[in-house]
């Protein structure tokens, strides 16, 4: 395998004539890649197998192990998406703003690509597809470093990019894949200030502070999701619970499922017995504050350590809070600033509670499983952002890209 320095000055290269490639040109390229990927399928499953094999008998939990797997239905979601992302308009080289200065220069701030993206991810092999349409979309060249425990799937899904990229005529070296378990990789791959433009971290919160505690690369943080659902004293609970229900056990082993329940002590006494009842049903571990406890038998102490975690299991804490800016006040301390909801009837707490609450999205009367760029309209997404530069909540193309100042002129010069 070549050095990782290698693999980025490849895409470097690359990346300069993708510059030049029209929105056609990078359209068809992505048809042809869920083309293949439809036509591989068996292969990827048969490689995907192998990693949730290992996963199992690795003992990991099985919502990580969900995570990981593909499935003939998955696969075909992931082609799905492709086509998503072909129907967005093309971000590369739309004008931001434009004005003629008094000079008589015509002076444009147009969309241009980030370059070179480094993506560094744990499990979950459709990143692998979802981060290199975007990339590609939005003239971008991608380095991609996945985990140990998708290694297999992700060789075989670099191979369909790279074949889908030479069947419409561009570079098979657009994408490139750091084929290696080795921990150092990431750091080399940390320390290409000047060939690789952003990292885009992807998984646990241990991963995120590895890699913005040693990287030279300018890094956006995604991913570690802490999301809340806050039930106020007026809401509807014939709504709250199925909510609270989809958002804690659709997906429990991703970021925008519900980790933690906060309910108002004005109606914690009749709503938490069904709602614990409801969860258990569908295995939930429920833990509870003390009052929680006193309210419903059989529910586990949660510690103080408990309202930090994200579990990514069918775990839930539930604290009973004496008024909305508890609730606010508890979010905004404990929160990773992902995803946080409130269930209310009354407009100006609900309003209230989307101004207060500093998360990226915030929802009101709704899932947390929302947040999520398919969902949001954006084709897919490379990552929800947690940070506010350059790009806060779910990342579609117009988050792939930077800007630069294109100036006209008839001869002007500076006096």
């Amino acid at each position: 395998m070549a050095s990782v320095r290698e693999l980025a000055e490849q895409a470097k290269q690359a990346s300069y004539r993708l510059m030049l490639a029209t929105a056609e040109e990078k359209n068809n390229a992505l048809k042809k890649i869920a083309e293949r990927l439809l036509s591989s399928t068996e292969t990827i499953l048969a490689e995907n197998a192998k990693d949730v094999e290992a996963a199992k008998k690795a003992g990991t939990k099985a919502a990580l192990v969900d995570r990981l797997a593909l499935s003939k239905e998955r696969v075909e979601a992931i082609a799905k998406d492709i086509e998503g992302v072909i129907a967005l308009d093309g971000p590369v080289g739309k004008v931001i703003e434009s004005r003629k200065l008094r000079n008589g220069l015509r002076l444009e701030k147009v969309r241009v690509p980030l370059g070179v993206v480094g993506i560094i991810y744990e499990s979950r092999p459709n990143v692998t597809i979802d981060a290199s349409a975007l990339c590609i979309k939005a003239g971008n060249c991608i380095v991609l470093r996945g985990g140990s425990d998708a290694i297999n799937s992700n060789r075989v899904l670099v191979k369909v990019l790279r074949e889908g990229l030479n069947d419409a005529g561009l570079s098979r070296e657009i994408v490139q894949f750091v084929d290696s378990t080795e921990r150092e990789k990431v750091r080399e791959l940390l320390s290409l200030h000047g060939l690789v433009d952003v990292i885009i971290p992807r998984g646990s919160g241990s991963l995120i502070n590895f890699v913005v505690q040693n990287s030279k690369v300018p890094v956006i943080e995604t991913g570690e999701g802490n999301c809340h659902i806050y039930v106020d004293k007026k809401a509807d609970l014939s709504r709250a619970y199925p909510i609270v229900v989809n958002a804690k056990t659709q997906r429990p082993g991703v970021c925008n499922a519900a980790e933690h329940l906060l309910v108002h002590e004005g109606i914690a006494e009749k709503f938490l017995p069904e709602m614990v009842k409801q969860l258990s049903e569908k295995r939930v571990e429920v833990r509870g504050c003390e009052k929680t406890r006193k309210i419903v038998s059989g529910v586990k102490k949660a510690t103080d350590a408990d309202w930090g975690k994200e579990y990514l299991d069918l775990i839930i804490g539930i604290k009973v809070v004496s008024s909305l800016d508890e609730a606010i006040a508890h979010i905004n301390r404990h929160s990773t600033h992902h995803s946080d909801a409130i269930l209310a009837e009354d407009r100006e707490t609900s309003e209230k509670f989307l101004r207060g609450v500093d998360s990226a999205a915030v929802y009101s009367n709704a899932s947390t499983r929302f947040t999520d760029g398919a969902q949001f309209g954006m084709g897919s997404e490379i990552g929800i952002s947690t940070q506010k530069l350059h790009a806060r909540g779910p990342m579609g193309v117009n988050e792939l890209t930077s800007s630069k100042f294109v100036i006209r002129g008839r001869g002007q010069v500076r006096e």
